[in-house]
Formats: structure tokens, sequence, C-alpha cells
């Protein structure tokens, strides 16, 4: 707000064209689009390119004074609270691999690789789907073949069971990733860009579409035992003893996948963490250019200066020749971009279009080792080895897939840095040209020193504008080793993220558990065979959330990072110049001191402000993550909750058969002692019987008679008082209140 509107115009301006700075810009424009001191800076030198201008590494205590005064709101801006909302906002490449991304702006690197990573994440989840439906089908068909061991393996029902379960599986696959699909093409106006915001967004939608699918595997799964009775006429004791099986081994397989999700995250963190690093060492190749440039067009003014103040040089002059000399150079040094944007683009193309081709042959192979595996293991080997074993397979091609994707990424990045260097080498011959030019042809015919002279001017020229390289090249060196803390910083910070997603998982876990202990024990009367079914099952639901909410968790500490980005860079940007300022030179005066001590505390401060910030952004996108969690906490509890019923109801049925039964066993008894009794017959106690008998019949004759004399007399009764009701009314008049009808 307290910039002036000239300075505004400019910053945004140099933003949008991409403007190449081309004197002493000692930074690129801030990742979150901020303004920067160095910018206006170099927008005072550049208006005159006739003023002595210096080196990139030298001293810029002045510009960071300048700074304060001019940009009062820099710092306030950045901090306010609108600053994540503005973020969210911000556009980046939507780069699909990472080839792509060592072609982007330097601005955008960081949030390309954090959205990779997301990407990745999300590629393991699909792997490990396809593992965990693959081994469903597995576990199934060999607790078919304990429960129906006089059928083979390719009997119609048998196979019938088998293919209804994997048609469902795939129609189940195929339904989430039609909706994973809609969801990726979320803000996809412009194919080319994604907000931060549209990624969260993604996200979200992702994480409650994997939680619907994994539901709808639960209900697939607790299905079976209905389907085995109904359609197959499967006894209940047979098909409650496969689900029995089937969740305990589903369990085993859980545990592997487990297991194995945390060691491929772990390796997807490492992953994006080399990503990162040869992004860097891209970036800083293509900025090589622009360092040899202005200390280049740096040590040619410094020597005109010379020409000009020993007066073989007029001012105009040496303005004209400074303006010709900018613009070859920094024409050169455009042409290297876009040159290596061009060809780039080309290393990308072949990059995919041969890791598409390896990873087709390599997918065709895996398939056939599956099925070679298949057919060899299942009837040799115990269920408890053939799933670690298949695991095993499986698990072993994801490394080889993603050991192959790693290869391509170093490939296309050596490619890249030999495109870098070649450019650069021809470009340096080019620069030489227009020293050549500038030094034994132009001069000698402007100023009209000897050819000698001049050779000895350009020598001079030449070394030191070698000895700003070297400065150049030791303040690269501390940029480095900056970036290489920054990295381990982060790394540091994944896994605590990490270690604290671990105690809340097992804080998740215990609270279930303990619940449905607690139920369980307060109902009581269940057999010990229900009480382990509704404990197994619950397990085996409770293991599959729990996964699924560990692989979110990851993405939340993603794109806790993404939203951090732009001010880490800032930081990262500060350290650099607080760097800069401590090397360029031995000697400072008591203004420089201040001025290097303001930006120590500048730098603690934004420290200090990204810790408070960070803390408060993981505690709000957390709450996301806890959200999702009381979501999968209440459909566990449905599903726990139907299958504690079911068993109560089938105590409840066994009960009540145990009680007929009993009724039953009584009611023999007594015909079985009156058939006894029936063998000791006579004639006294058969006339007995038989007046007792119509004894009997005439009492209940004389009571049926009695109760249809009392009958009939009320409803006469009735018939009598409604004829005098209605007489009394008269002919035309309804009787109301009485139920004459």
């Amino acid at each position: 707000e307290c910039e002036s509107a000239f300075n505004s115009n400019i910053t945004a301006f140099a933003l949008k064209a991409k403007v190449i700075y081309p004197i002493n810009q000692k930074f690129r424009p801030l990742a979150d689009g901020s303004s920067n001191p160095s910018l206006h800076e170099n927008l005072k030198q550049a208006i005159l390119p006739n003023q002595p201008v210096e080196a990139s590494p030298s001293s810029s205590l002045g510009s960071l004074s300048q700074a304060e005064k001019e940009d009062c709101s820099s710092s306030s801006s950045i901090h306010s609270t609108t600053s994540y909302d503005r973020f969210l906002s911000r556009t980046f490449v939507r780069a699909n691999s990472f080839p792509e991304a060592l072609i982007c702006e330097s601005v955008d690197l960081d949030l390309c690789i954090y959205n990779l990573h997301l990407k990745d994440l999300l590629h393991l989840d699909k792997a490990l789907r396809r593992e965990k439906h693959m081994m469903f089908i597995q576990i199934l068909k060999m607790c078919l073949l304990d429960l129906l061991p006089k059928k083979k393996s390719d009997d119609e029902l048998y196979q019938r069971i088998l293919s209804k379960q994997e048609n469902d599986l795939e129609e189940l696959e195929k339904g989430l990733q039609v909706k994973l699909s809609n969801t990726e093409m979320l803000g996809a106006g412009d194919s080319e860009y994604i907000t931060l915001a549209d990624v969260e967004k993604k996200e979200r939608e992702y994480a409650e579409q994997l939680i619907d699918n994994m539901e709808a595997f639960w209900k697939q799964m607790e299905n079976i035992q209905h389907f085995l009775m109904d359609q197959f006429k499967c006894s209940s004791s047979k098909a409650r003893q496969l689900m029995m099986t089937l969740t305990e081994r589903m369990i085993a397989a859980e545990g592997l996948l487990r297991d194995s999700q945390d060691l491929q995250a772990l390796d997807t963190l490492e992953r994006t963490m080399c990503r990162a690093h040869m992004a860097k060492m891209i970036e800083s190749l293509k900025l090589q250019i622009q360092e040899e440039t202005k200390c280049r067009l740096a040590a040619l003014s410094h020597g005109l200066e010379l020409l000009t103040i020993e007066g073989k040089l007029s001012g105009r002059q040496k303005e004209e020749l400074l303006t010709q000399q900018h613009k070859a150079f920094w024409g050169e040094a455009e042409r290297f971009s876009r040159d290596f944007a061009q060809r780039g683009k080309g290393l990308v193309k072949a990059s995919m279009a041969r890791q598409a081709e390896e990873m087709a042959k390599l997918t065709l192979a895996q398939e056939e080792e599956e099925r070679s595996f298949l057919a060899e293991a299942q009837l040799t080997m115990a269920p408890g080895e053939f799933l670690q074993a298949f695991h095993g397979v499986l698990e072993r091609q994801r490394l080889t897939q993603s050991s192959l994707e790693e290869e391509e990424d170093v490939r296309t990045t050596e490619a890249m840095a030999v495109l870098c260097q070649e450019l650069y080498r021809s470009t340096m011959e080019i620069f030489q040209k227009f020293v050549d030019l500038l030094f034994l042809e132009t001069l000698p015919g402007v100023t009209g020193l000897s050819r000698a002279e001049c050779e000895y001017l350009r020598q001079e020229v030449q070394e030191n504008a070698a000895r700003q390289l070297g400065q150049s090249d030791r303040f690269r060196k501390q940029q480095w080793e900056l970036f290489q803390d920054l990295l381990e910083q982060d790394k540091q910070v994944w896994m605590e993220e990490h270690t604290l997603s671990s105690v809340l998982q097992m804080h998740l876990q215990d609270d279930h558990e303990g619940i449905v202990h607690q139920v369980l024990g307060r109902l009581g009367g269940l057999s010990e065979e229900s009480t382990w079914c509704i404990l197994q099952g619950h397990d085996l639901l409770l293991r599959s959330a729990l996964r699924r909410l560990a692989l979110r968790g990851s993405a939340i500490t993603t794109l806790t990072h993404m939203r951090l980005s732009g001010k880490k860079s800032l930081l990262q940007e500060l350290r650099e110049q607080h760097a800069l300022e401590q090397g360029s030179s031995q000697c400072l005066d008591e203004h420089q001191w201040q001025l290097l001590r303001a930006l120590e505390a500048r730098v603690v401060e934004e420290a200090s402000r990204l810790e408070e910030e960070g803390q408060q952004i993981r505690l709000q996108l957390q709450q996301q993550l806890l959200a999702e969690a009381q979501e999968v906490g209440r459909l566990l509890q449905q599903h726990t909750e139907q299958a504690i019923g079911q068993a109560l109801l089938g105590h409840a049925r066994n009960a009540a058969t145990k009680s007929r039964a009993k009724d039953r066993d009584d009611f023999q008894r007594t015909l079985t002692e009156a058939a006894v009794e029936s063998v000791y017959v006579t004639s006294t106690g058969v006339d007995r019987l038989v007046q007792a008998y119509y004894q009997q019949i005439r009492k209940v004759m004389e009571d049926h008679e009695e109760r249809r004399l009392q009958h009939l007399e009320t409803l006469q009764g009735e018939r009598m008082e409604n004829y005098k009701l209605r007489t009394k009314q008269g002919p035309g008049e309804p009787s109301s209140g009485t139920p004459v009808a």
C-alpha cells in the first residue's frame, strides 16, 4: 500500500512479462509475488546505463536501506492475515512429470515438485489397492477350496463365485477411476496451470472418494456369507467358517500392506528430496548465464568508465557503447533461455515416450510373472507362506517400476545439464566475439588508441570479469550450502510429521478397540465364537481405515509445505542476502554494520514468523484429517454395530430353537407315558373314560347354548334402541353421534 504507483506498475510488469533485469539483479522475484528490494535498485540503475555498475556479488546493504525506505509495507504485507488467501489463489504450472517440472519457471519449482509428490502418493494408494484386491481373490479362492474340497478348481459353481467377486471388484475400481478422473479436471479451464486452492480441494475430494471406495469393499466382503447361503445353498455353519478364515487371512494381508506402505511412503519422500536437489542444480545452471552476463557487463562498464575519465571517450559515446553492449549481451542471454525451453521440451517429450514404452514392456512382463507365480505356488504353499511370497512379488514389481521412473528422471536431468552446458559454451563464444569486436575494432576507431593499447585494456576487462565471476562462484557455493541445509530441515519436519501421524493412529486404534471390548463385555451372552468373529471383523476394518488415514496424513503434510513454500523462499533469499553481505567485504563502516545487524534481525524475525504460521497452518489442515478420521470412525461404528446386531439375532434364534426343542421333548414324553398306560386298558376304565367324555361334551354344549342366547338378547336390545331413536328424530334427520351403520 505504501509503494508508489510507478514502482508497483514496474514490478507487476516485470513479474508478468518475465523481464530480465540486466544490471545488478541479485535475486529473482519472490515466490509469493511480493516486492523485492533488488527490483527497485535494478530499476534505478537500468535507467542510466552510463552509470558505474558493479557485479552481482558486490555489497547491497545500500539497496537494503533503500528498500526499507521505499517499500515500508513489504514485511507487514507479507505477514498480513490475507497473505495465505492470496497465495492459495496463485497459479503454477500443472506439471504431470518431473521432466516437465525441470523446464518450469524457478518460482514454480517447489509447488510443482510437491504436486508431483501428491501424485506419487495417489499412485501408491492405487498400487496397494490393486494388491489388496488380488490378495482378496486369492484368499477367497483358498477358502473355497477348503470349504468345497470335493469340487475341482474349474467347477462351474466355484468359478461362478470367483467371477462374481472379480467382476464386482472391477466395477468398483472402474467407478472410482471415473470419479478420480473427473476430480483431476477440477480447475482445468486452462489445462497448463492450476492453483493451490484447486489442489487442496482435489485432495479433499480424493479422500472422500477413496473412503467411499473402502466402505464399498467392506460391504462386498460382508455380503459373501449371504451370497453363499442364498445363491449356492451353502449351510450357515460352513459360510460362517469361511468368513472367519477369510477375515483372519485378510488381517495378515493388511499388515503386509501397511508395512509396505510405510516403507514406500518414505521412499517417495526420498525421491521428492532428490527431485528438489536435481531441479535446484538445473536452475543453478540456467542462472549461471545471467551471472556471467552481469559480471561481463560490469567489467565492460568499468573499463569504459576509465576511458571516459582519461578523456579518450565522451559520456555520450560511452553511453551509446554501453547500450549496444547491454542489448547484445542480454539478447543472447534471452536466446539462451528461449533455446533451453524449446529444446528442453523436446527432451521431455522424448523422455515421456521412452518411459511409456519401457513401462508398457515392464507391465507385460510383470503380468506374466504374476500368472506364472499363481499357477505354481498356490497349490504347493501354506496360506501364510503364499501370502508372504505373493506380497513379495508384487512389492518387488512396484519397486522395479519406481526404479525405472527414477532412472528416467536422472537420465533426463543429465540431458538437461548437458544441454545447459552446450548452450552456455556457445553463448560464451558469442560473448567473447562481442568483447573482441568492441576492443579490437570499435574502440580503436572511436578513441584513436592503438591496437596494442586496446588489447591491454581488453585483458584488464577480462581479468576484472574473472575476479567478479570468482566472487559469484563463491556466493553460489554458499547458496548451495544453504539449500542443502534447507533440504535437511524439510526432511526433519517430514519425519516429525510422520511420527505424529503414527501416534495419532495408535491413539485411534486403542480408542476404537477399547470401545468394542467394553460393548461386548456389557452385552454378555454371546458365544466365544461370535465374540471372536466380531473382534476379528472390527480389527480388519480398523486396519484398513488407519492405513488410508496414514496416507492422507502424508498428503496433509505435503499441502502444509506447499502453503509455506512462499514464506520459506522469502526466508531463504534473506539468508542468501545475509551470506552475501558477510562475504562481500571484510571492512565495514558503522552504517554498514548497522544495516547488517538489521538484516540479521530480519532473518530471525522471519524464521520466527515462519515457525508460528507453520504451526497455525498445520493445525488448520490437521482439523481436516481429524474430521475425516471421525467420518471413518462413524462408518466403522456402523459396520461393527451391524455385526453385533447380527450376532445378537443369531444368539436369540439359537435360544428360541433350544426352547422349542425342549417343549417338543416334553410333549413326546407325555405321549410315551400315555401310550404305556394304554397297554393296561380294562372295561371299568373304558366306561369311566367314556362317561367323563360325555360329561365334558354336555358341559361344552350347555355353555355354548347359554352364550348364544345372551348374544341374541343383546342384539335384540340394540335393535329396539336404534328403532326408538329413529322414531324420535323423524324420517328426514340423520342420526348424529350414534354408530347406526
